[in-house]
C-alpha cells in the first residue's frame, strides 16, 4: 500500500518529497485491435509512442488526469487489482475523469471488465522550498 510508505517515511523522521493523492474514476479496458490503438504503426503503439506489449501493466489516463499530475511514466496504484500501473498511454480529448487499463490481446477480458468506478493512488513530486 503506497500509504504505509509515507507514514513510514513520517515515523523516522525523514522528509518525503512525494504528495499522495487517490480520486475516484471511470475506469475502461482497452485492447491490442488496430480500432483501440495507433493503426498506422507497425506493431502497437501507445499515443506517446511507448510500445504495448501483453502481459504490461500499462494505463491510459484522460487529459484531464494530465493536469491532475497523472503524467507519462507515473506509477498508480487501482483499488481491487494487484501490482503497480504505468501511465504509458492518454486518451482522447472528449473523455474526463477517467482510465483505460491496457488488458493486451485479451479482449474478452476487457468485455468483462466492462466501465466501473475505481480508486486509483499515485503520488506527485513537491517543488522544493
Amino acid at each position: 500500500m503506497p500509504t504505509l510508505l509515507l507514514s513510514f517515511l513520517a515515523l523516522c523522521g525523514c522528509q518525503p518529497d512525494w504528495q499522495p493523492h487517490s480520486r475516484e474514476v471511470t475506469a475502461t479496458a482497452y485492447t491490442l485491435r488496430p480500432a483501440e490503438t495507433r493503426p498506422h504503426a507497425r506493431r502497437p503503439l501507445g499515443a506517446w509512442g511507448h510500445p504495448l506489449k501483453p502481459g504490461s501493466h500499462v494505463i491510459a489516463v484522460s487529459r484531464d488526469l494530465l493536469d491532475a499530475g497523472l503524467v507519462r511514466g507515473s506509477k498508480v496504484w487501482i483499488d481491487g487489482l494487484d501490482g503497480t500501473f504505468v501511465v504509458r498511454d492518454k486518451m482522447n480529448r472528449r473523455w474526463k475523469n477517467r482510465i483505460d487499463i491496457f488488458m493486451g490481446e485479451d479482449v474478452e477480458a476487457a468485455r468483462q471488465w466492462g466501465r466501473r468506478k475505481v480508486t486509483i493512488h499515485w503520488y506527485t513530486r513537491t517543488a522544493p522550498d
